[in-house]
């Protein structure tokens, strides 16, 4: 059990209907890894994770937790999961609401009064700690929502859109706080909308879309497989073929969103030239231009042709 990753998922599969939620969603997370997971909506992120801590059960495919299934007893108390909505009681005070799911996850006695302790500390929440918790700011609670989530001290931790809805200075607080569980070996699988979150916090980062991982890698891994660091972004009027633009010298590839393209170059200094030299031999208007070096944003759309926060 000790040689065993901390999580392993072989060959998801899941159906909701007729839609395949998981399919065939494979991922492995090291001793102390964070890993971040990336997906459009309805990627199949959140099947992933509930599948995880056994409340979706899925059709096939196989999932080890320290070498443990997920409904095992054992494997349950080394697994913390922090979901995106807020899951705490407003009428009760941090206090209380840190000894409801201190219970819950069977700690008693000064176990859990010291437990109570840390997370009020942990927290910053300490002068708060006897007021209701629906008077709370959005990152107080969201920091308390972590704070109940790992109470018990677990070996793996699933946070699901963690610093959503706060403000920046939460969200720094947050940051201090997953660095925190980091120095102390926790491993983290970490959902999130925010692709500089993902580039900035994480080793790894899975992609997942249509319920399978389709690449993961270091961001600057996959950064590096776009073959070109930066991007040329315009748009103009009357709107151009993409024949056109792969015309551009060190041009490695073309995408298009709505009226905007996309070009992924190897020099600026050769390609912006010459897209205003194709614009002129085409009759076209340049209507907009920037340029930004590659970003892990830009794989995510390469990949799965959907923008992160897409519905």
């Amino acid at each position: 059990m000790g040689d065993r990753p901390p999580l392993e998922i072989r060959d998801l599969v899941k159906s909701f209907g007729d839609r395949r939620a998981l399919d065939g969603a494979t991922l492995e997370l090291a001793e102390g890894e964070l890993l971040g997971l990336l997906g459009p909506n309805g990627a199949g992120k959140s099947t992933l994770v509930r599948s995880v801590v056994g409340r979706v059960r899925p059709e096939a495919g196989e999932i080890r937790i320290s070498g443990l299934g997920p409904q095992d007893p054992g494997s349950r108390r080394l697994v913390g999961y922090v979901p995106q909505e807020i899951a705490l009681y407003p009428l009760l005070s941090p206090a209380e609401n840190l000894w409801a799911f201190g219970r819950y996850q069977g700690l008693e006695g000064e176990e859990l009064t010291a437990a109570i302790r840390r997370g009020l500390e942990w927290t910053g929440l300490v002068d708060r700690s006897r007021e209701r918790t629906e008077r709370l700011s959005g990152g107080m609670k969201r920091r308390l929502n972590i704070a109940a989530g790992t109470i018990h001290r677990p070996r793996l931790l699933l946070l699901d859109e963690p610093t959503v809805g706060v403000d920046p200075q939460s969200r720094e607080r947050i940051y201090g706080m997953i660095g925190e569980l980091r120095r102390e070996g926790v491993s983290l699988l970490y959902t999130t909308h925010y692709m500089e979150e993902a580039e900035r916090l994480c080793e790894r980062v899975a992609i997942v879309d249509h319920g399978k991982i389709i690449a993961e890698g270091t961001p600057q891994e996959l950064i590096g497989r776009l073959q070109a660091p930066h991007i040329l972004e315009f748009s103009s009027e009357p709107a151009v073929g993409a024949s056109l633009l792969q015309t551009i010298p060190g041009v490695r590839e073309v995408r298009q969103r709505a009226a905007r393209w996309f070009v992924s170059v190897e020099s600026l200094v050769d390609a912006v030239p010459a897209l205003f030299s194709a614009l002129q031999r085409s009759g076209a208007k340049l209507v907009a231009l920037s340029t930004h070096r590659a970003t892990l944003e830009d794989v995510f759309i390469t990949l799965t042709g959907r923008e992160l926060r897409d519905e």
